[in-house]
């Protein structure tokens, strides 16, 4: 918050010229109070009230009327009713009118034809507003439609919001670099994108890692772990699977052991081997995982500085503008069932999976517009590209409640997630839409 200047503070004793006095040098030319008619006057003194203008009242007109009658041996009907009534009338309403305040004088603002422009124009009373405002109306009108649009939440075509704009004073944040940042992103996912490898799987299929990744779900949930977590670890298994052969048997063994290695790199307390041990139900030794672990780090070339849906997630999730915790977690819902489908995973890049989880969280949330300007610009993608995900999306979401595989379901059905799992899926994404 900018800090307020401060005035110095004129210390007495000092020679320091007074200001605002007439005839003091230095000081401004204004009139005494007396010159501009703020000067009390006292009731007592005549002199002061001797040139001080009256309001003639009805009381005193009669008076008038009643002195001008005995002066001219009249009586008050036969002055008030006689040939000279117009000019006593017109007298009384002359001096009336002069002790009246000015009537106020409004300048029209018209149109540049100079043809309209009148200069001055008296006004009276209740037609001051009305006279003033018939020419310019439509002028005054269009400049505040312009200008409350954006305050009145009517926003115009091709507005992009800058969503970073509250984070410049963070360095955290480094909105100097941020935009290159996800650049960079989208040109390096390519990289690491996982693609179809079933087929060079003998034992094992794409039903077997959806029961993989529900069993994972729960271990991270059990050991607290961060959500950039949970989507490395899906990232290394994938990425492993897609270049080495797996025996059924080892299957778990792989998803311990690559959450293991994604608790190293993004926990501050990552849990120990004993732990994935204990959570295996001791189906595999503590030698094991640290024998895949070394066979993992290989396979990948130690290369785990990736860009995972979740590194787009956060992003676009800031660019849902307005974003709220129920936009949030039915983002998370449907970003982690897609995870949990090896046809999403193999199809799409994970920042098409993760724009398409906002496109389909804001149509089941029937946020208007659903695709906006300002998500357009940060994600790259349009709403026409995004609508075939989103649909598979959303059928996994119309099928999470019959499912067997119900970990990510219940997960989001807690209260702590606002329950967005229990929302209704988007009408306007099902299969017949």
């Amino acid at each position: 918050m900018a800090s307020r200047a401060i005035a110095p503070i004129e210390h007495r004793g000092e020679n320091i010229k007074p200001k605002n006095v007439v005839g003091v040098e230095g000081g401004r030319n204004r009139r005494v109070l007396q010159d501009i008619g703020n000067l009390v006057i006292n009731p007592a003194d005549p002199a002061a009230n001797a040139n001080v203008p009256k309001r003639i009242t009805r009381a005193q007109l009669a008076a008038l009327a009643k002195a001008a009658a005995e002066k001219t041996k009249k009586s008050i009907p036969e002055l008030v009713n006689g040939p000279n009534v117009g000019n006593f009338v017109a007298a009384t309403k002359k001096a009336e009118q002069a002790l009246k305040p000015a009537e106020p004088e409004v300048i029209v603002i018209s149109s540049d034809d100079e043809s309209e422009v009148k200069e001055k124009q008296p006004v009276k009373g209740r037609n001051i507003r009305e006279r003033s405002t018939k020419k310019n109306a439509r002028a005054f009108s269009s400049v505040l439609s312009a200008r409350s649009k954006v305050a009145g939440g009517i926003m115009p075509k091709n507005f992009v919001e800058n969503i970073d704009a509250t984070d410049k004073d963070n360095e955290l944040a480094a909105t100097e670099y941020i935009d290159d940042i996800y650049e960079y992103y989208k040109l390096s996912e390519d990289d690491v994108r996982v693609h179809d490898y079933m087929a060079s799987q003998p034992d094992i299929n794409a039903k077997m890692r959806s029961i993989l990744v529900d069993w994972l779900i729960e271990v991270h949930r059990k050991f607290e772990l961060m959500p950039e977590t949970f989507y490395l670890t899906l990232n290394i298994v994938d990425r492993f699977l897609s270049t080495k052969a797996v025996p059924r048997k080892e299957l778990q063994l792989v998803g311990i052991s690559s959450m293991l290695i994604a608790s190293k790199y993004e926990e501050i307390w990552a849990p120990e081997v004993n732990d994935f041990v204990c959570i295996s139900d001791n189906a595999y030794v503590r030698e094991q995982v640290l024998i895949m672990e070394k066979t993992i780090l290989r396979k990948l070339e130690w290369y785990l500085t990736v860009p995972t849906p979740y590194v787009f997630l956060i992003r676009y999730i800031k660019a849902s503008t307005p974003s709220d915790k129920e936009m949030e977690n039915m983002v998370n819902f449907l970003a982690e069932l897609a995870m949990m489908h090896y046809a999403t995973v193999s199809t799409y890049c994970p920042s098409m999976i993760a724009a398409s989880a906002v496109y389909a969280a804001r149509s089941t949330l029937e946020r208007s517009p659903i695709w906006t300007d300002t998500l357009k610009h940060y994600t790259g993608y349009s709403e026409e590209q995004l609508r075939d995900c989103a649909k598979l999306m959303v059928s996994f979401h119309s099928e999470a409640p019959e499912s067997k595989l119900r970990a990510i379901y219940k997960k989001f059905c807690s209260t702590e997630r606002l329950a967005v799992a229990l929302r209704t899926p988007a009408k306007n994404l099902t299969a017949e839409s």
